[in-house]
């Protein structure tokens, strides 16, 4: 048999050595368009900032050690123009030199990944400004800063590559200047999450500027300047476009072969396009959400590698199936660590499932032992079967760990009791007793079992305005409030954080009343309103509910805390 694979990164280069495992006999060929197979090309950034130093070590194999450990044929440089499906037929431009030819094959496997979006705006072209995909973008420009020095760049867009980006470039002594059309940076992130990301890089000195669309680039004088569609310019020595990616589905598409989301290819779980003799794997294929079973597009390296190893399973006779992917992802950005795995709030609405959310924020391993470190977490859950549908996680250290646990407890299907059963190692350098996960999974069980009630700040935004004076606010509640509260029952905000953590900051119109003292000051809180409750970091607050709801209050959690509350809206 003669097998044919489009492409050898990622998913290409796993189907093709896998197929030698499988197949001894068989005649294996990669066609590869760039100069390179089997590259990191996750790792690409991190070249360009300098952490990775060597270009050797961008590449996992070359052709030359593919020829020798697997004998195949890998072809570089080569680019497939047309697919003929009924004559099973490739053809084939050497890009070297211009000339083609004709390739056959019996089993053909697509990876031809997935391309950068350029806008449509005018100098995407221009000599200075650069997309980040293969080894030979990520060479040109480390040469460019190398030759012309650059002190400033823009980077248009804040996806994977555009934060990973404006990292590196800085790495590499230059100001950036980050460009974000919408709201958030980071799309797997909810917005609340993403703005601790915007704190973040603020804090490293990034000039980032959110709802900013570019309408046109052009050149200056050793430089690029940036059109912006509210008439303002800005000038930077050059620029980065990553502002997405999208299926690389030409030659597919030219086949007709079956289209899904946005022109992805469209397979069966076998990776079996709607030609029986063509797979496809990979950045540019159309998967299943693992959450919500419904059609996904989902750009990752984990789901590519498995995708080419099961393409390879079926094309030796092994059944083999892919059964979707929840997303779970992890970003590096200076000190911090942000991670996602299964959906956010955006993708929860959009499929109109029942859920809330819990908020909380442990410390990275036990507070005792010295070196611990704030996470922030964030758990969706369904309604009311308590199952977990996905997580977002920053912190500075022990993300990792956490964010691979939640993953898994989406695979299978786990429910928060799951995750307070959960076995996990501990040592104090390490995690707590109870680590984070499992009590992420006693906040979703108190909250549907009714042991507590929480709002959000969202909803508390609307009857309060933080930056008012509290009698300022006291008309606000009561306007805000009128129409749904006749009654009068208006809230009262409590704030249970010690008096020098009140005093060093608060809602403005919360009452002070420290969680040490409060069983004694039970007269201080009226009964007839509902009972709005925080601390810093909603453990002190839901105890302090704990306490209230047992001496007849209406009360609530505010979940998240003043700290959450506070990075957020800052």
């Amino acid at each position: 048999m003669k097998i044919v694979i489009i492409g050898g990164v990622a998913g290409g280069a796993t189907a093709a050595a896998r197929l030698r495992r499988l197949m001894e006999d068989a005649e294996i060929v990669i066609l590869e368009r760039s100069g390179y197979v089997s590259y990191a090309n996750c790792g690409l950034p991190y070249y360009i900032g300098g952490e990775i130093k060597e270009k050797r070590e961008l590449a996992l194999n070359t052709p030359e050690s593919f020829r020798r450990r697997f004998r195949i044929d890998v072809r570089v440089r080569h680019e497939v123009t047309e697919i003929d499906p009924a004559r099973r037929l490739l053809t084939v431009r050497r890009l070297e030199d211009g000339g083609q030819y004709q390739e056959s094959y019996d089993k053909l496997v697509l990876s031809p990944g997935a391309r950068p979006v350029l806008p449509p705006i005018s100098g995407t072209d221009l000599e200075r400004v650069f997309t980040l995909r293969t080894v030979e973008d990520t060479f040109a420009m480390d040469s460019f800063i190398r030759e012309k020095s650059p002190r400033s760049a823009i980077v248009i867009g804040g996806g994977f590559i555009g934060l990973e980006m404006t990292e590196n470039l800085m790495r590499r002594g230059i100001a950036v200047t980050l460009l974000q059309r919408s709201g958030q940076v980071f799309p797997p992130f909810d917005e609340d999450m993403a703005a601790l990301l915007h704190r973040a890089l603020r804090e490293k000195g990034v000039d980032l500027r959110l709802h900013t669309e570019i309408a046109g680039l052009c050149s200056a004088e050793n430089g690029v300047i940036a059109q912006q569609k509210d008439g303002t310019e800005l000038e930077a020595d050059m620029v980065l476009l990553s502002v997405g990616v999208e299926p690389d589905s030409s030659l597919a598409k030219k086949a007709g072969l079956r289209l899904g989301r946005r022109d992805s290819i469209r397979t069966d779980s076998h990776m079996r396009t709607s030609d029986a003799n063509i797979y496809a794997v990979g950045d540019a294929v159309e998967v299943t959400h693992f959450v919500t079973g419904q059609p996904a597009l989902i750009a990752l390296a984990g789901p590519a590698n498995k995708q080419g190893r099961i393409a390879a399973d079926n094309i030796a006779g092994i059944p083999s199936e892919f059964h979707g992917s929840q997303g779970s992802s992890i970003l590096k950005l200076f000190d911090w660590t942000a991670a996602a795995t299964g959906i956010n709030e955006k993708e929860a609405k959009r499929q109109g499932l029942v859920y809330d959310k819990a908020i909380l924020c442990p410390s990275s391993h036990a507070s005792y032992y010295p070196g611990a470190k704030p996470l922030t977490m964030k758990v969706l859950f369904e309604k009311p079967s308590g199952r977990i549908l996905g997580a977002q996680i920053l912190g500075s250290e022990g993300v990792d760990k956490r964010i691979d646990v939640l993953a898994a407890a989406i695979r299978g299907r786990m429910t928060a009791e799951d995750l307070t059963e959960l076995d996990l190692a501990y040592a104090p350098p390490y995690s707590s007793a109870k680590d984070p996960v499992n009590m992420a999974g006693y906040v979703i069980e108190n909250l549907l079992s009714g042991l507590v009630r929480q709002v959000h700040w969202s909803e508390v935004e609307e009857w309060t305005v933080g930056e008012q004076t509290d009698g300022e606010q006291a008309e606000t509640l009561r306007a805000a409030s009128l129409a749904d509260d006749a009654a009068g029952r208006l809230p009262f905000l409590l704030d249970v954080q010690t008096a020098g953590e009140y005093d060093r900051g608060h809602v403005k119109g919360a009452v002070n009343i420290p969680l040490d003292e409060l069983r004694g000051r039970l007269n201080e809180i009226p009964q007839d309103r509902p009972v709005y409750v925080y601390c810093w970091s909603g453990l002190r607050s839901y105890l302090a509910c704990r306490i209230l709801s047992q001496h007849g209050y209406d009360c609530c959690n505010i979940a998240g805390g003043y700290g959450f509350y506070q990075k957020t809206r800052g």
